[in-house]
Parts: C-alpha cells; structure tokens; sequence
C-alpha cells in the first residue's frame, strides 16, 4: 500500500490508520464496520460472496485486523486470535508433533511456561529453558538436542533480557529450526522480528496493540505463505478467533500504536533513571538503560526501548510487596501496555506458576507498565511507595 505517497511502503503510522481499512464502499465510512454476523448469504451453493460464508473461518473486521498487522509486521499473512494463549497454542500444535523438542526462555512469560509444562509436556512436546540471550547457550543446546522451534521474548518478560534475533536466525537456519519470536513487549512499531528473520512473531494484541485495557485478543503473523495456510486450517478446525468488537477494537488502538509508544518509552526511561539512583533499588532492568547488558542489540534492532521496567527492592519479598500496595496512580493489577501505569509483584500475580521451576522469578521484583500519564506524577508516586 503507497497511501498516495508515491513510495514502495508506507510510513508506519499511515499503515497503521490505512492498511487493511480502506473507508466502506457502501456509505463511505471511514472507519471498518463492526461486521457482527455469525453467516453470509451465498450466491449459490459453494459460491460465498467475497468468501464469507461463516464467521469461525472469516469475518470482515477481522480480516481488516490482520490485513492491518501483516502490514505492520511486514509479514505475508496474519491471523487474529480470542487471546494471546490461543494463539500461542494454534501455532504449536500446527508445527510441533509428539517427540519434538523446543528451546524456551530461562526467564519466559509465566503463562508461555504453563503451556509448555502443563499441557504440551502430556501431549509429548519437550522443552529446554536457555538463557537465549546468549547466542552460544543456545547453539550449545541445539547441538545437544535437535529443536523443532526455538521459542523466544525479545524483550522477555519480567526481566527484560534482550535477544539478538539476526544471530538467532541464522542459528535456527542451520539447525533446521523455527525461530518464533514473541514481540509482545517491544510491539510492531518499536521491532519487526521477520524482516530480522524470525520465521513468525506472536503478539498479545491484549497489550500496546490494543493499548486501553479494553479488549482480550492475540496474532501470529508469518513470513511465510504456507506456514499461514497451515495456521488458518489448524485455527479455523478449533476455533479461537477474534470476536468481530474484539477485532475492532483492537483496530482502534492500533491508529494510535505509534504516538502511545513514543510516550510509553520516553516515560519508561525518565523512571528507570529515577530508580536506577535511589537508595531502595538494587538493581534496574530496562534496555534502555547503558547499564543494561543488551543495550547495544536492543539499540541495533529495536526504534525505542518501550514502556516495561522491572527492579529488584531492598529488603526482600515483604518489601517488593509493600511497594506494590502503596502506590496510587501505578494501579496494582495484571497484563500491561495499557495508557494507564500498571505495578505488579511477578512471583505472587503474573508468573506464580512458574514458582518452584527453573523458570520462578527473584522474590524481591516488582514489575512496572508504565503508562502515558505525566512522567512528574510517576515519579512522585514512586519515590512515595518506595519510602
């Protein structure tokens, strides 16, 4: 799409109000109609209209959501999700067999470890948590055990390690294994994982896509054509999609990725300094930071360090704990990448399943999402509940 620029491809932003969302050619809209229908009349018996014949397989605003996220991801095909599990789990089943191993993060999304342990593991998909930020643990790994997939957060969350998927890639090519790359925390707009080389990249659209803690949903997108026909017979047999408000909102968030992402990271960093210097802190996790062990990958492959920050507390788990009750406009809760500032306690809320596992979080972090309020009012609350 050239949007009337006379370029091969748009900007980002134009993408992201355009793509996938030409106005409706029946009144002119401007915005994608809310196409809340379960069945379409046919034209004739095997002849659906523009090939809807029944919303599971494809529905009208959804197909704009995924128009719109192939475009953003630079990806040729999209699919859209009722959550971010459900398309994590679509993508596994469709490339993993009983017997086949996968390589994960040591300190993987909470409900990524859940899947694999709890319900991968019966159905005999093994898993190795790697330290994959460290290109050489993970060749070393491959090498010890062939992996049809290796999993990875770039950056990961809660403790915002930085991978470097061009080496990653080349990596998983001569090793005959899938790179699939969770671009959840860094969004379309701050990182394009396939034109990297990631062979697909899964989103929780519930977070900075979405962005207004209003809606539940999830995408994969992928670099190639056939694996996208596989992943649409595969979602379209079990059913996971995308609602068509769902899809629509999410649409709606997207129109403003761009700006909300600026803001998230300009705050994001204005907050990790503040608590890089404080006398409660022990220790900072933010790429952004020069501090940061993957600063320079996350510089090289990303356009903005996003809106996660994650640190360590003096004092212990009661501690963190302590912090997270006590401030007032971080709002304690779970998820993240909402306009609004989100704290949470890891160990006890989004990764207690992981508690006992080689994956359980350090005792003493709090994680923050931080928001697009007024960085001054951020900070103050902060430094408040950090005493």
């Amino acid at each position: 799409m050239t949007a009337g620029t006379g370029r091969t491809r748009a900007g980002f932003e134009t993408l992201a109000i355009h793509a996938g969302q030409e106005p409706d050619p029946a009144t002119g809209a401007v915005v994608p109609p809310i196409y809340q229908v379960s069945t379409y009349a046919q034209d004739g018996v095997g002849h659906p209209r523009a090939g809807y014949e029944y919303s599971r397989t494809t529905n009208p605003t959804r197909t704009a959501l995924e128009q719109c996220l192939a475009a953003l991801e630079g990806g040729t095909r999209a699919l859209a999700f009722a959550s971010g599990m459900a398309a994590e789990d679509c993508l596994l089943r469709t490339i993993c067999r009983p017997g086949d191993h996968v390589l994960i993060p040591h300190d993987a999304y909470g409900g990524t470890y859940r899947l694999f342990d709890k319900v991968l593991t019966p159905w005999r998909v093994s898993y190795q948590p790697v330290p994959v930020s460290d290109p050489r643990a993970v060749k070393h790994a491959l090498e010890q055990q062939p992996a049809r997939v290796v999993w990875v957060e770039t950056p990961t969350n809660p403790l915002l390690s930085i991978v470097d998927i061009t080496a990653l890639a080349a990596l998983c090519a001569d090793a005959g294994a899938l790179l699939v790359v969770d671009n959840t925390f860094a969004s379309p707009y701050l990182q394009n994982p396939l034109t990297l080389g990631a062979d697909a990249v899964v989103h929780s659209t519930t977070k900075y896509l979405g962005g207004h803690s209003d809606v539940v949903g999830g995408a994969i997108v992928v670099a190639d054509a056939g694996l996208g026909e596989r992943l649409a017979f595969q979602q379209n047999a079990t059913g996971a999609v995308a609602g068509p408000f769902d899809a629509w909102l999410t649409l709606r968030g997207i129109r403003t990725l761009a700006v909300r992402m600026d803001r998230h990271s300009q705050n994001a960093l204005r907050v990790a300094d503040m608590l890089a210097a404080h006398r409660a802190v022990t220790q900072v996790f933010y790429p952004g930071l020069p501090s940061h062990p993957g600063h320079e990958i996350a510089a090289k492959q990303m356009r903005g360090f996003g809106g996660m920050v994650s640190f360590k507390v003096r004092g212990g788990e009661e501690t963190a704990v302590a912090v997270c009750a006590r401030t007032r406009v971080f709002i304690l809760g779970e998820s993240l990448g909402g306009v609004e500032s989100l704290i949470e306690h890891p160990g006890r809320m989004t990764h207690a399943s992981a508690a006992g596992s080689e994956l359980e979080v350090p005792a003493d972090l709090v994680r923050l999402s931080v928001g697009i309020e007024s960085c001054d009012d951020l900070l103050e609350d902060l430094r408040s509940a950090l005493g």
